[in-house]
């Protein structure tokens, strides 16, 4: 058995290395850097992949999320309602913009937010929800966009780890996630399902407006050349990751395929064990892309099995440790624990599996067998 990483980019990239190299030389042989050939081929690319009017590259998925707020024209104190477990960016870019964050508790089966929390949260000050499609499973965006309609709210997906993934509406009318809000927005960090080799972002819209709006903001507010129409940031995919991206697009739907098919063995191997919640998988299982696969373990030491599976070469993650309401940055009076019941539970006792596009049988055959034997022992 070779060795198990928790994302094996080694292992993509040989799969794909003579077209990545051959992009990047070109890259540097056109020397067309910054806003070159590559990015709007790119752009382009993902715009038909999502079947969305306009994409944006940008430089991160944290400035892709501070441009989408920016372009709505969000205002000093008004309030955001987001999820309380995800990653930190969420809530960060709410807070830089003088926005007034609110967070409220998730689903405990799909670990997204949760549509009864956003209910009660919402107040004449709020202006926008933010679902996060967490380790890839599509939030309920007809709920979420029912919500918007009936209090005239913006909706700002954070697909970052979600890309590829599809939501059924009640229609039965499947769409890609990030391209069903008023503007979504992902991240290109190398360890997601759709990864450049550095950092990279890009915002998402079905409004040709706002596209506009968005696209002076990442490059210093500019539509022509030190003509200065609105306040930007600089904030620029570059070319030699828009290759990379280029050269990864085509294999999305297989990557997420091969991560589906993983996810699978995993929930078949923790079938019969009661102390194991696996992920929810629905019937087509194309709401997922399992960024992550994460478990949730009962009666069990969940710091102990991290540290037992390290100690037997399988690397995990626990993410997240600490609620954003805990966290020191944002803790605000208004927070009530009582109101965090499923965050609280999850933060103690989820773990997440090593998933990847070249995981082997006779390792998710190994790592199912370690965390069994630890949890019935």
């Amino acid at each position: 058995m070779k060795k198990i990483q928790m994302v094996d980019l080694k292992g993509q990239y040989a799969q794909i290395k003579d077209r990545v190299d051959s992009s990047i030389m070109e890259v540097i042989e056109n020397t067309a850097f910054v806003n070159g050939p590559e990015v709007h081929a790119f752009q382009k690319e993902l715009e038909e992949y999502l079947g969305v009017r306009n994409v944006i590259p940008c430089a991160n998925g944290t400035d892709a999320l501070q441009i989408a707020m920016m372009g709505l024209g969000l205002e000093q104190g008004d309030e955001v309602i987001t999820a309380d477990f995800t990653f930190a960016a969420t809530v960060e870019v709410i807070a830089l913009l003088k926005l007034t964050p609110v967070l409220v508790d998730v689903d405990p089966v799909n670990f997204n937010i949760d549509i009864e929390a956003i209910k009660k949260a919402i107040t004449p000050k709020t202006k926008a929800i933010v679902p996060v499609h967490l380790f890839g499973m599509a939030a309920n965006m007809d709920a979420i966009m029912d919500l918007a309609k009936e209090h005239n709210l913006y909706v700002i997906e954070d697909n970052a780890q979600g890309i590829g993934s599809t939501f059924t509406g009640r229609d039965g009318q499947k769409v890609k996630t990030g391209g069903i809000g008023h503007v979504g927005t992902t991240s290109f960090f190398p360890s997601k399902n759709l990864g450049c080799y550095g950092d990279g972002g890009a915002i998402f819209t079905n409004d040709d407006e706002l596209a506009h709006t968005i696209r002076g903001i990442v490059n210093h507010g500019m539509y022509e050349r030190y003509h200065h129409d609105v306040v930007g940031v600089n904030s620029r995919l570059d070319s030699i990751q828009a290759a990379v991206l280029r050269a990864k697009l085509p294999h999305l739907d297989s990557y997420n395929k091969a991560r589906r098919d993983a996810a699978r063995k995993y929930t078949a191997a923790f079938t019969n064990e009661t102390k194991i919640i696996t992920p929810f998988i629905c019937d087509s299982c194309d709401c997922h892309v399992f960024h992550q696969y994460t478990l949730r373990v009962k009666d069990t030491d969940r710091d102990a099995l991290v540290k037992h599976l390290n100690e037997n070469g399988i690397p995990c993650g626990v993410y997240y440790p600490i609620p954003l309401h805990s966290q020191k940055a944002y803790k605000d009076t208004r927070y009530n624990e009582a109101d965090f019941p499923v965050t609280n539970a999850i933060v103690k006792d989820c773990i997440s599996l090593p998933m990847h596009t070249e995981l082997e049988d006779d390792q998710i055959a190994f790592i199912t067998k370690t965390v069994i034997d630890f949890v019935n022992k």
